[in-house]
């Protein structure tokens, strides 16, 4: 059986590499650029959130006249600046980013343009210090700026005044990454001072199911004290201003794939609070809600804060740390079940992405495989004790019906006969127990599968993008169709039961109705997981029928020719 097993996988590997180079993968055009990075389909850069040396020196360009929404009449100039990641526009109005532009990411909507996190005239960021009952608001001053080098890093500095106090903005970027660190300087005064940023109203979407994306639309917060915790725009759907308490280690903002965050950086002070406010709904969606940090200023008069514009990558949101990479809170109550195995499905699937050097839908291929041979002595075991039990059925229903009225006494029969035929009373439990292992892992594909951008475009075979449904419902039904070969298997050469012939025709239907419009990979790994299933269920069935005694009809009067004498 081990040399047959061995040989299936080689054959199936071999099968795998063949297809892929008959059919190679299928790529989206990508916007031309000197620096791109290497892409899976998905227009995804390959890199860590750990700094490397620039593949190409970032670009400063203005100052270009713009004019902001909340600058009313004051002259706002604009400065341009692109790293190989990431195009920024910031206006000298406020000192504020107003437009980030991901080059390495393209709009799945209209014309493949790369994406971009703001709307249309409305700023990424805005600034407000409040001082006691006084504020300020940055949009109402105009700052200088210079664009020279920080510690060998691209920057720019922004410097105004307010009532003859100076202000200063100053904007590190990393030319490999998406994080900016910001440092601010209001002046030296006394009293409790905040400055008040605000996050835009969420962001714009970029993909081509939108109600799917709006639907993902939602704020995550990461208090000092307590877990990553979302607030989802369909729970802010009221004028109700929602106060999160400090200490906090983050705040963001989010759609399916992309993430605006603003993050206390390693040994600074955390922020204080968070103040989100929902809009009415624009049909079944809740798609803009307000979010503002209070990021406190020390006696110094100084504030920092980094800012995270990018995408929900799995390795560079581990590499920032703070428990960044959980900004998608998997699960709801099962979480502390589901997100350790979201976490393990992450970490095996891109490994196996790496070493492989396969495209994701192949890697599901064979994760799927995997998965259901590490089970497979489990499953064997508790299909033979599923076997015993229907065994010893009948003598089960005698004893229990002997015994209904003295259950003491039942129990000790029971004990009995589970010890004469090597089982204990947690025999029944034990039988079932395979059949619930793989679900963790069945729920955190689930939830991997709604986030993970490392799928986003990614072809396979017929699929355009395994993120999105199958749009021949080819794998649901093929889903389906082996979920049902499976029950149908599992009933040879058992007893009679109407209930679960009954959910051997109906549960397939089901499930294939419930899976036709989730991701064509969560499909296609399920689908492999019933497939490779077939083999085991039907060895247990021979195995079954070889075990069923003959049925022998005996003897009940003889005949009068046989009674004669001969």
């Amino acid at each position: 059986m081990n040399k047959r097993l061995f040989l299936a996988l080689a054959l199936s590997l071999g099968v795998i590499l063949l297809t892929q180079k008959i059919f190679p993968p299928m790529r989206p055009p990508i916007a031309p650029t000197t620096d791109s990075a290497a892409h899976d389909g998905a227009n995804r850069p390959a890199a860590s959130e750990t700094p490397q040396a620039p593949s190409a020196a970032p670009q400063t360009t203005g100052p270009q006249t713009a004019a902001r929404p909340q600058a009313g009449a004051i002259k706002s100039d604009t400065i341009s600046l692109r790293t190989p990641l990431v195009g920024y526009r910031f206006s000298t109005t406020g000192a504020a980013p107003v437009d980030v532009e991901l080059r390495q990411f393209l709009r799945q909507r209209e014309h493949p343009e790369p994406v971009t996190l703001v709307h249309p005239g409305a700023p990424l960021l805005s600034y407000e210090m409040i001082a006691g009952p006084d504020t300020l608001r940055f949009d109402n001053i105009n700052f200088d700026v210079d664009s020279s080098a920080t510690a060998g890093r691209p920057a720019l500095r922004f410097q105004g005044r307010s009532g003859g106090a100076p202000l200063s903005v100053a904007y590190t970027f990393a030319p490999d990454s998406y994080l900016v660190h910001v440092e601010g300087s209001i002046g030296a005064a006394s009293g409790d001072r905040f400055v008040l940023i605000h996050l835009p109203n969420g962001l714009p979407t970029s993909e081509a199911d939108t109600m799917d994306d709006q639907r993902h639309f939602a704020f995550a917060v990461k208090p000092v004290a307590d877990d990553v915790h979302g607030l989802p725009f369909s729970k802010l759907d009221n004028p109700e201003v929602r106060i999160e308490r400090g200490p906090l280690v983050w705040v963001a903002s989010k759609n399916k794939y992309f993430v605006v965050a603003l993050l206390v950086p390693k040994g600074a002070t955390p922020f204080s609070a968070a103040s989100f406010q929902g809009a009415p709904r624009v049909g079944k969606n809740v798609v803009a809600a307000s979010a503002t940090i209070a990021v406190p200023i020390g006696a110094d008069g100084r504030f920092t804060f980094d800012l995270y514009t990018g995408p929900q990558e799995w390795r560079r949101l581990v590499a920032l740390g703070r428990d960044f990479e959980n900004v998608n809170p998997y699960g709801g109550f099962l979480r502390a079940i589901v997100q350790p195995f979201a976490t393990i499905v992450m970490q095996v699937l891109l490994w196996m992405h790496d070493k492989l050097r396969l495209s994701y839908g192949w890697v599901l291929v064979i994760f799927g495989i995997v998965v259901r041979i590490a089970l497979w002595p489990l499953n064997q075991s508790a299909m033979r004790t599923n076997l015993r039990m229907q065994r010893i059925q009948p003598e089960l229903q005698a004893i229990q019906k002997k015994y209904r009225t003295d259950p003491e006494k039942m129990q000790q029969e029971l004990f009995k006969l589970y010890s004469a035929h090597g089982m204990s009373a947690l025999s029944p439990l034990y039988g079932c127990l395979p059949m619930l292992i793989p679900m963790p892992v069945l729920f955190a594909l689930f939830f991997v599968f709604q986030n993970t951008i490392e799928f986003r475009g990614v072809p396979f075979l017929w699929l355009p993008d395994i993120s999105r449904y199958d749009p021949w419902y080819i794998l649901p039904i093929v889903m389906a169709a082996s979920m049902f070969l499976l029950s149908w298997i599992s009933l040879r050469n058992s007893p009679p039961n109407p209930q679960a012939q009954t959910m051997a025709y109906v549960f397939p239907v089901m499930m294939g109705v419930l899976f036709l419009r989730f991701p064509a990979g969560l499909n296609l790994y399920y689908a492999v997981q019933n497939i490779a299933a077939l083999p085991q269920q039907w060895l247990i069935a021979r195995e079954r029928a070889q075990s069923t005694p003959a049925t022998t009809t005996a003897p009940t009067a003889k005949s009068p020719r046989s009674a004669r004498a001969p």
